[in-house]
């Protein structure tokens, strides 16, 4: 039997470095250009809007007080998305004009204006913006650039017959993470990436096998030649290294295949189809929080407040 079948995208691609709006355009395109190949679920890098923050690993970002360290981060916020102020609008325009559901990383700029989360945007079609989840935790060097985010948006959506999930890089790793987005009984997975084959691939295989669904990993591509070169610490980065990113974009089955996989350093987008029977079929044996879940021994608590600085009553 050959369930619903869904056409899923991965966009492997490098942003428009620190540049949110020219990185919006980009990403407009590429949500038309994915459509174009018939994809309805189109995955894309982890804070792809405006870049990720690459300089936390090639230069010495811990320095306090540092003018250039100070200058890079300053225009680091320059660069991050504000939701409400509608920044995204013209990628709901595109999803809704092509039909597609649209996962999109982004910086995002805290109500303070001081900080940035990790974010992980979700767009329908027709709703527009249905989910907005903020990083759980900051990996290493992304602690001195991101703020740590909460729980609220730990959230499943429908679209097209079928239940979605997506979690930020190293979520991914994060066993009680991936076990509250299996009680939601997703059955496409997306796992956004700053672009390293070396921790996306095992852990996609490892997710897909261990919930019984397909899983869309998208990663970025960065170089040399992607930073602006007025960005403050850029000699630093271009001294230490001169890829930053490398994609490790890959679309993988329940049973752990492979289905898609891009080159290194490519700019492209791969496309898979998931044929939902294969999710029931491989829950047949095991159900992670179906009939493979023991609640009466194990339990999770999971939190979904919004935890915002201040709470005001007027």
């Amino acid at each position: 039997m050959v369930g619903p079948v869904v056409n899923v995208a991965a966009v492997q691609a490098a942003p428009v470095y620190l540049d949110r709006d020219a990185t919006i355009r980009k990403s407009v395109e590429l949500v038309h250009e994915a459509s174009s190949g018939g994809a309805q679920l189109i995955a894309f890098p982890e804070t792809f809007v405006a870049g990720y923050p690459s300089w936390a690993d090639f230069t010495a970002a811990s320095t306090f007080d540092d003018p250039q360290q100070k200058a890079a981060f300053s225009r680091y916020l320059d660069s991050a998305v504000v939701i409400e102020r509608g920044d995204l609008n013209p990628v709901v325009t595109a999803a809704a004009e092509t039909g597609a559901f649209v996962y999109l990383g982004v910086v995002e700029r805290s109500v303070s204006g001081g900080s940035v989360y990790c974010t992980l945007v979700a767009i329908d079609p027709e709703a527009g913006i249905v989910g907005v989840h903020r990083k759980l935790k900051p990996t290493y060097g992304e602690r001195l650039m991101w703020a740590d985010g909460d729980g609220h948006g730990l959230r499943a959506h429908e679209f097209a017959g079928t239940r979605l999930s997506g979690l930020n890089c190293w979520e991914n790793w994060m066993p009680l993470a991936r076990a509250a987005m299996y009680a939601q009984g997703p059955e496409i997975h997306v796992a956004t990436w700053p672009g390293s084959p070396a921790v996306s691939h095992d852990i996609s295989r490892f997710v897909a096998m261990e919930g019984r669904l397909f899983v869309v990993s998208s990663g970025a591509v960065l170089r040399n030649e992607h930073i602006p070169d007025d960005f403050p610490v850029r000699d630093e980065m271009i001294e230490a290294h001169h890829r930053y990113a490398s994609g490790g974009s890959i679309i993988v089955d329940p049973e752990g295949n492979v289905l898609a996989e891009a080159d290194k350093h490519a700019e492209c987008i791969i496309h898979a189809e998931c044929d939902l029977d294969l999710v029931r079929q491989a829950r047949h044996n095991f159900d992670p929080t179906g009939h493979y879940s023991r609640p009466d021994v194990l339990q999770l608590s999971v939190d979904r407040k919004r935890r915002d600085p201040a709470t005001f009553e007027d």
